[in-house]
């Protein structure tokens, strides 16, 4: 099977008519709408009519700038050094700043509009647009004056857009220098990170070390962005009148702290059934002083499972199929029409995401993949993804855009399912070897997590007085990974630089992306326990939530599922499947 994505059904290249007349008509569109801005928001005279025609033209300019920022995203995540695309996108987000003036101007005039529900239940279009609108009149408060804006829009583009560039850029072209049976190498550093799920030990702990030392080539540039963007960060949000950067960033998941104090709470609850879990785990591999993180991936058990891209394919579009065929059609077509991209090549950025495009209705996945069960797990990760872009394609553009917390849901109830029907089918030896592979990846969601949730707190209080040195990221990150993990790592053996191979660091309009794992991993976990239940009436219950994510709060959309996502029992009865498991897995290691 080709493992390369197809992207034309976006362009067939930066330099085709196609793409060139969109650009122009962008330009174009954005102009129109600042002109019409300022013409029409003087005054709240006919305001479903100035409502009604500023959602068709905003719609019109993201679906044509989505389109051409994706193509040149798309393209540079697996290919760094595509000078095309990374123009491409640099442009796109120098014009973007053009729009910046009448989002504002329609944002304040919005804001004005005292009788603004009575006003959307007047029209069709406003109506299927209601929490866009409310959102943003409540957003209002938050908006500085229009010049100010465009300041900051523009200054952005050379501060933390750029600094995510460059972090992108040193972790996409890094090659590790590695001993590789005898032979000395360099490889991408994606291909090196993959070695920690080999089944040969000596490779992992080498694999670790070398990418451990391959950081020191980047580590002071990587500070630097990440002080760059965390800086800029605390003071845009100081002077929007936000408290903090998280209180920012609650208030953009469209989730409120009573909630994720409740998941906090049960998740710290939790950490010694995980640790429990390392403790045995390291006990298997010969450890005695705790799991060292370069084994905390590694493969248990004598069975090798390794699957080629064909294999994976049909593996998960089989299992899919025990959930819906609707989800296993979705998965079929992804793999078929080369939505998928999994080779790993030099250039290519680290990890996987999903890109969904509903300007298209379709999506582009991208991974790396080398043929273990963590990798088939990932696709179905990703895949879980693109199924949700799927279930949003009737919808509204400007309702298609659901946040963070709801934005894992899909995609660890899949990895849910595959595990679970692998588990049917497998030998004692295979499902076992899947049961740890499970909670490996559970771990990694909340205790992994949680010790990110950590230092990005304590990197943020810290960046108020000043920027942190190298020695400063790694201590902080070390000390968190204590607190995460306890006593089930070797506190010798763990991993400083997780600060710098991370992407979610580098993002100024996503921070604290790290919670939302959990929250998704949790709400899946009990969904999927309603699954059981109810079968296929959940099926179509479920496809209706993924429906209404992009115009709905955290609260709403669990409500749909009878969910209380402020109540800390919740996230206990999910987190208590997960320590089920761990019992399981232990019981099972005793007996072998």
């Amino acid at each position: 099977m080709n493992m390369r994505w197809d992207l034309d059904v976006l362009y067939t290249s930066f330099d085709s008519p196609e793409c060139k007349q969109d650009w122009e008509e962008l330009c174009d569109k954005i102009e129109a709408l600042k002109q019409w801005a300022v013409e029409n928001l003087q005054n709240t005279d006919d305001a479903v009519e100035k409502m009604e025609q500023y959602i068709t033209q905003l719609t019109a300019i993201l679906q044509k700038e989505y389109r051409l920022f994706s193509y040149a995203e798309l393209t540079a995540s697996v290919d760094a050094k595509n000078e095309k695309a990374l123009q491409l996108s640099e442009r796109i987000q120098d014009q973007a700043v053009e729009k910046v003036e009448p989002e504002v101007l329609f944002q304040k005039w919005l804001g004005t509009l005292s009788n603004l529900d009575e006003l959307i239940s007047q029209s069709g279009l406003l109506e299927e647009h209601r929490y866009f609108l409310q959102e943003i009149a409540e957003e209002s408060k938050y908006m500085l004056s229009e010049k100010e804006e465009i300041i900051l829009a523009k200054m952005k583009n050379t501060g933390s857009n750029a600094w995510t560039k460059l972090q992108e850029m040193l972790t996409s072209t890094l090659l590790v220098d590695i001993t590789i049976d005898g032979e000395q190498k360099q490889l991408p550093l994606p291909v090196v990170r993959n070695m920690a799920f080999e089944k040969d030990a000596d490779v992992r702990k080498q694999a670790y070390e070398a990418e451990l030392a391959s950081y020191k080539k980047i580590e002071e540039s990587s500070a630097a962005a990440l002080n760059g963007i965390k800086g800029e960060v605390i003071t845009i949000s100081k002077l929007r009148g936000y408290e903090s950067a998280l209180d920012k960033t609650l208030k953009d998941s469209r989730m409120d702290q009573e909630t994720l104090d409740a998941m906090l709470t049960a998740m710290c609850e939790s950490l010694p059934a995980f640790q429990r879990y390392f403790r045995k785990k390291a006990e298997l591999l010969g450890h005695q002083s705790g799991l060292p993180f370069y084994d905390l991936f590694a493969p248990v058990g004598d069975a090798d499972m390794r699957f080629t891209y064909q294999e994976a394919r049909d593996f998960i579009v089989k299992h899919f199929s025990s959930f819906s065929q609707k989800l296993s059609d979705y998965a079929a077509k992804a793999f078929d029409n080369r939505w998928i991209d999994a080779e790993i090549r030099e250039g290519k950025r680290g990890g996987a995401f999903c890109d969904n495009l509903h300007v298209v209705k379709e999506s582009r996945i991208m991974a790396n993949f080398t043929g273990s069960y963590s990798d088939v797990s990932t696709l179905g990760h990703e895949l879980g993804h693109g199924y949700h872009g799927d279930c949003l394609v009737d919808e509204a553009f400007l309702n298609s855009d659901y946040p963070m917390p709801i934005a894992e849901t899909a995609s660890i109830l899949c990895e849910t399912i595959i595990a679970n029907a692998a588990l049917k089918e497998a030998s004692s030896e295979e499902a076992f070897s899947i049961l740890e592979n499970d909670i490996s990846g559970a771990a990694q969601v909340i205790v992994d997590i949680y010790s990110r949730f950590l230092f990005e707190s304590e990197l943020f209080a810290r960046r108020e007085n000043g920027s942190l040195s190298v020695k400063e990221l790694n201590e902080i990150m070390l000390q968190a990974q204590k607190d995460a993990y306890g006593d089930g790592l070797d506190q010798s053996v763990l991993h400083p630089y997780m600060w710098v191979c991370k992407p979610h660091y580098y993002s100024a309009d996503y921070n604290y992306y790290n919670f939302p794992y959990a929250f998704g991993l949790l709400f899946a976990k009990g969904l999927y326990a309603e699954y059981l239940k109810k079968g296929e009436a959940f099926v179509q219950q479920y496809d209706e939530l993924l429906s209404v994510t992009g115009k709905k709060s955290v609260a709403d959309v669990a409500a749909i599922m009878e969910v209380d996502v402020r109540s800390i029992d919740f996230w206990r009865n999910s987190l208590s499947l997960i320590e089920k498991d761990i019992d399981t897995f232990i019981s099972l290691a005793d007996a072998r």
